[in-house]
């Protein structure tokens, strides 16, 4: 039987190296996106609909947590299997059977007791939903628990000059080339630093990843709805545009 699968792995290295390893380990398997961040990794398992992915749980934006959390609705055939350096994210996962991890550095021995397992799942079927979200929520509410202090103000440029912006003034940030643009209520200025690497700065309760490249502060959001073909669409409080959710984002909306 054959298997396709997609790679979540924001360090370059790490992510040639599973590749690699699962050639070996898992011939049958068909590797159809490496990814490395969250939200690629979201889209393209929405778009593909593999039999597996393989997510790094500390990811920029979205964590390999919150992508599994997402495929509920995106892929929900996809079985998960977190690659982690940290245990303690993933113990209660394989200890209830629901989701399979893969402890860095990553072994033969037990990368082929992982494939065993997926193969045997795909012909036993997968737990149920409300278990599988319940131990979801669970594990991203560890990891908040020892997520370092989230950013309280930022230097952007406007022009020739460079302002000082409090983080809950920012309506949402957007990818412009090499650039962030940084949106408030008084317009927009600019930062060097890349989306990706912003991400990890942020307060992960108040701005959410809703597009690959967009990124929005939720406290600054009016209202949201959904349109015919499943996507997002957000109105905000101090901004007159409307922005786009992608699909695949709007499983992390659910709630609301």
């Amino acid at each position: 039987m054959n298997f396709r699968g997609v790679i979540a792995e924001d360090e370059e290295l790490l992510r040639t190296a599973l590749s690699s390893l699962l050639k070996e380990a898992w011939p049958q398997l068909d590797i159809v996106a490496e990814c490395e961040d969250g939200a690629s990794a979201l889209e393209s398992i929405a778009e593909l609909q593999p039999d597996v992915a393989f997510l790094d749980i500390r990811m920029p934006g979205l964590t390999g947590i919150e992508v599994a959390r997402g495929l509920a609705e995106a892929s929900p055939r996809t079985q998960v299997v977190f690659v982690t350096a940290y245990d303690q994210y993933a113990v209660d996962a394989f200890e209830q059977g629901a989701i399979d991890y893969l402890l860095k550095p990553i072994t033969r021995e037990r990368l082929l007791a992982t494939v065993q397992r997926i193969q045997a799942r795909a012909t036993a079927g997968h737990p149920d939903g409300a278990t599988l979200d319940a131990l979801l929520r669970h594990l991203s509410a560890r990891q908040e628990t020892s997520s370092k202090p989230a950013l309280v103000w930022i230097t952007a440029s406007a022009g020739k000059d460079t302002k000082l912006i409090m983080v809950d003034d920012v309506a949402y940030f957007q990818a412009d080339n090499k650039y962030t643009t940084v949106m408030t209520a008084d317009g927009e200025s600019l930062l060097r630093t890349p989306l990706r690497e912003l991400l990890d700065s942020l307060d992960a309760n108040t701005f959410k990843q809703i597009h690959r490249s967009t990124i929005v502060n939720m406290k600054q959001v009016a209202s949201v709805s959904r349109d015919d073909a499943g996507r997002g669409r957000l109105k905000l409080k101090t901004r007159p545009e409307v922005l786009t959710v992608s699909q695949p984002f709007m499983t992390l909306f659910r709630t609301m």
